[in-house]
């Protein structure tokens, strides 16, 4: 099932929330809706989904324009931040409520629906809970049960919004490889909204970076990474430092900086004019050695072990630098000498 969005705009008064949004997405893709607050990912999502409409463009699932289809119309199945289940309704009724309100003629015998609920259940492995009520679940278990709801309709295309978002970290890290063992078993065209970074790059084939209405990018997670195509990409995804510098005669230049100038060889990616540039410095770019006056030129700010290295804040003059530096090597307060591997630039 493929949807595909041309020139999706819609305003709120004299706020435009989407600007002209094209986007297509393959047949069994898991795309993820990546931004900060206020970039128009849920909105755009809701228009998907038909619970909202586009003031200009074209909404179409395979093919077929739905523009102006109302949600109960596009046998689409959502998933929401707060569950959304029936507090009143047990497991099983929940699961089963989709098809209990269809219209007579279109909805299944009893015995159907209660071999489709109970299918999904053991597929969600919450088969034991289809009693119990949402109360006395898990916050992970009630989101199987609305993701199970929102299967047991058989829908064209399944819209997640913030689906973990209410969870703590332990059990959305679970979740999360969970679902894409289900997509890859079930084949859906997926998309979900999420803010968390992470999230969107272990989950999704390919990620849409939104920001203020517009997708600044939408390609495969490593190649988001490798080759930001904007400054706000390269800022937002991933930890990396920004810094004022020049570039003079393809040397980058950090005048402001006590750090030394980086090589063209040093810097990825197509150079902008030269001038006025930002310099994005990732984690793993920076080297940090042990230094003592006059060499050093930063002070460790805080350690934070992450796996194999430790995550280290840095003191540059007045900008704070994140870097990874070897496990166990260095202490909070310590004077260190700082210097960048290498560097992506964009025009100032």
């Amino acid at each position: 099932m493929s949807v595909t969005l041309r020139g999706v705009t819609r305003r709120f008064g004299p706020a435009i929330a989407l600007h002209g949004i094209d986007l297509e997405v393959g047949s069994g893709e898991f795309v993820a809706l990546l931004g900060p607050s206020g970039s128009g990912k849920t909105t755009l999502l809701r228009i998907l989904g038909g619970l909202d409409f586009a003031d200009a463009g074209r909404v179409e699932i395979d093919g077929q324009d739905m523009s102006a289809v109302p949600a109960r119309a596009r046998r689409i199945g959502f998933v929401f931040q707060h569950y959304a289940l029936f507090r009143h309704m047990s497991v099983f009724e929940n699961v089963a409520f989709g098809l209990r309100v269809r219209p007579r003629r279109q909805r299944p015998p009893e015995a159907e629906i209660a071999r489709r609920v109970r299918a999904l259940l053991e597929r969600m492995q919450i088969a034991e809970l289809e009693r119990r009520l949402p109360e006395q679940i898990s916050g992970g278990q009630r989101q199987r049960v609305a993701l199970a709801r929102a299967l047991a309709i058989e829908p064209r295309l399944l819209l997640l919004d913030e689906p973990f978002g209410a969870l703590d970290a332990e059990v959305r890290k679970g979740l999360r490889r969970w679902l894409r063992e289900l997509h890859l078993e079930m084949g859906l065209t997926s998309l979900f909204v999420t803010h968390d970074q992470e999230e969107a790059m272990e989950l999704a084939d390919r990620v849409a970076v939104m920001e203020r209405g517009h997708i600044a990018q939408f390609d495969r997670p490593a190649a988001l990474v490798a080759g930001p195509a904007s400054a706000f990409v390269a800022g937002f995804l991933g930890h990396a430092t920004r810094l004022p510098a020049q570039l003079r005669q393809g040397v980058l230049h950090f005048d402001t900086l006590p750090l030394p100038p980086l090589p063209r060889e040093a810097l990825r990616g197509p150079l902008p004019p030269e001038g006025p540039v930002q310099a994005f410095i990732r984690a793993h770019d920076w080297q940090v050695a042990p230094a003592a006056a006059p060499e050093a030129n930063a002070r460790l700010r805080s350690l934070r072990p992450a796996g194999g290295h430790d995550h280290a804040e840095l003191d540059l003059a007045d900008i704070v630098v994140e870097a990874e530096s070897p496990a166990g090597m260095f202490a909070a307060g310590q004077p260190c000498r700082l210097s960048a591997r290498a560097a992506r630039i964009f025009p100032a």
